[in-house]
């Protein structure tokens, strides 16, 4: 089973499972699915973050938790990542991808000093871009594998299962933030 990047704000869980990963492989129908998952994506995060009033978008729900803010700009850095990584997968042979600490990332870059909107209109059109490359592809293209410095094989559909799910997860993620504002 493989283990997604973002599958515990999906499960509302803190910590990951251990079991060993092993590399996907969709037919066509399922591609497509997740195609449109990655798609949608960006809207889905954007009506999230519209739904935070403006007073809530920074407050953190705990200790080493992000704040909706964060939340967006994390996705815009990740989102851009992830668009080299596909592009990686999908053009050089056996590709190194290389994973990051997003925590290290979101103090060292200041997050909540970053335009919340610049990074969503930075992930629709990384999103969009990424769409229609993708979408141009054959068949043949999907199925190349690489290596992640993370979890090892990491192959074009791996990539496209984590990241037709990593917008929703953070939807969630905001979701969830909100929900804990409300109730404090």
């Amino acid at each position: 089973m493989i283990r997604l990047p973002f599958e515990p704000f999906l499960k509302g869980q803190e910590e990951w499972d251990t079991e060993p990963e092993v590399p996907m492989s969709f037919d066509a129908a399922t591609r497509e699915a997740h195609l449109l998952r990655y798609r949608q994506g960006p809207a889905f995060l954007r009506q999230a973050w519209e739904e935070v009033p403006a007073e809530a978008r920074t407050w953190r729900p705990g200790e080493g938790k992000w704040s909706a803010h964060e939340v967006v700009v994390h996705c815009a850095d990740s989102e851009t990542y992830a668009a080299i990584r596909i592009r990686l997968l999908l053009a050089e042979p056996e590709p190194l991808i290389v994973g990051y600490d997003e925590n290290v990332w979101a103090k060292r870059f200041d997050y909540h000093a970053s335009d919340p909107e610049l990074a969503l209109r930075l992930i629709e059109v990384v999103r969009a871009h990424t769409v229609a490359t993708l979408h141009r592809l054959p068949d043949e293209a999907w199925g190349r594998m690489g290596r992640h410095t993370h979890s090892g094989p990491y192959g074009t559909d791996d990539w496209l299962s984590s990241y037709a799910a990593h917008l929703e997860a953070h939807t969630a993620q905001i979701r969830r933030n909100l929900a804990a504002w409300g109730s404090r």
